[in-house]
């Protein structure tokens, strides 16, 4: 089975370690420098989300023993921008810290089981300079079971009915074929190819998609996502 993972962004290193793991650092203009923006049109109150067969909430102290456990995983490190290798909770506990700050604009979630509650990755929205994007990923024993599709589904909802963006972006390894086909279940299209600086991969290809309003609302009403 493939990683389910992915991504938005750009940045690597000791910095990286303290950010939201999920999201790719994607140089999407192929500079030098690209910072985290606070974008005063895309405030989202964050809520608790429930899907079929997942609560997605804010990441707790509780979460760490089991993020840590998932996340010390070269497999899915290689596929994400923001994952060191090897992960312990030592970094789990400053991604949970780091995730409670709400000064940035976004959400960061725990997805976690509705049936026993247990922890299985993390999910979100983040702004960048080219707009929102969605990020996420999924711990390998939970692999090939849709979860992935579902938690991201909830956030392309989430995204277009709580902001007033026109346009959602997310990006994937191209290497991600898992990955990918969460992304094309939600509609994204293919938007062209960047690159990644990932702490745990180097500098590797990626492939961005995006899905705009009109698109997302022509799928909802035909019941497609």
């Amino acid at each position: 089975r493939e990683p389910v993972s992915g991504q938005s962004g750009k940045g690597s290193g000791e910095m990286g370690r303290h950010l939201p793991f999920f999201f790719e650092l994607e140089d999407w203009t192929m500079v030098a420098e690209k910072e985290d923006i606070e974008d005063e049109s895309l405030p989202i109150d964050c809520p608790v989300l429930v899907t079929e067969r997942l609560v997605m909430r804010p990441p707790h102290p509780d979460d760490i023993p089991e993020l840590a456990e998932l996340a010390n995983n070269r497999r899915l490190a290689d596929m994400l921008g923001r994952m060191p290798h090897p992960y312990g909770e030592r970094e789990a506990r400053s991604f949970v810290e780091t995730s409670s700050d709400r000064t940035a604009s976004g959400c960061t979630y725990a997805v976690s089981l509705a049936a026993n509650g247990a922890f299985i990755g993390c999910a979100g929205l983040h702004a960048r300079s080219a707009g929102l994007e969605l990020g996420y990923w999924i711990g390998e024993p939970y692999w090939g079971r849709g979860y992935a599709t579902e938690a991201a589904h909830a956030l392309v909802d989430l995204a277009f009915r709580a902001t007033a963006i026109d346009r959602l972006h997310v990006s994937c390894r191209v290497i991600n074929s898992a990955s990918r086909r969460v992304i094309h279940k939600c509609g994204f299209q293919y938007f062209g190819q960047g690159m990644l600086d990932s702490i745990a991969a180097g500098r590797v290809p990626t492939e961005r998609y995006t899905l705009d309003r009109s698109t997302w609302v022509s799928l909802r009403s035909w019941g497609q996502v």
